[in-house]
């Protein structure tokens, strides 16, 4: 299969060792490079967590390797389009797009949630940190990737 997007979600914190995290770290790279070596060029991101940032860390570091991959921040707010209103920690040298998925509801965690469902009906392909915790949004999103059929990797 060919994969052209791809999106991620794990829990906020990663409860791992030095180690462990190096491990992850190091197959979460050849995954993404093996993804980008087959078509792969667009990666989501929604940026709340460390497994997260772990991913953009090495998209970040695989974009010198392969200029032309994008980094696409994926917006809960619209009004966060307009750099003005953006959030301080979402600096535009970070990404190569800022989108928004129109949503359904406008509260906070609701906006949270169908965000990560409009990333994942974007995606080819979700790279997911996740473990069954009933009150995780994590755990929610992959839930819905799985009723989507979408293909997955689950790191745990």
């Amino acid at each position: 299969m060919i994969y052209k997007s791809c999106s991620f979600f794990g829990h906020r914190k990663l409860e791992l060792t030095e180690d462990e995290k190096t491990e992850l770290k190091i197959e979460l790279y050849i995954i993404l490079e093996n993804l980008i070596k087959q078509g792969c060029e667009f990666f989501f991101f929604g940026g709340f967590g460390e497994f997260d940032e772990v991913c953009w860390q090495i998209a970040t570091n695989l974009k010198q390797k392969f200029p032309d991959i994008k980094r696409i921040y994926c917006l809960a707010d619209e009004n966060h389009l307009r750099p003005t209103k953006r959030p301080k920690y979402l600096k535009q040298e970070d990404y190569e797009e800022f989108v928004y998925f129109p949503l359904e509801y406008n509260y906070w965690y609701s906006r949270i949630y169908y965000r990560n469902c409009a990333m994942i009906d974007q995606s080819d392909i979700v790279i997911f940190y996740v473990e069954k915790r009933k009150e995780s949004g994590a755990y929610k999103a992959l839930e819905y990737a799985l009723r989507k059929k979408k293909e997955i990797i689950n790191l745990i």
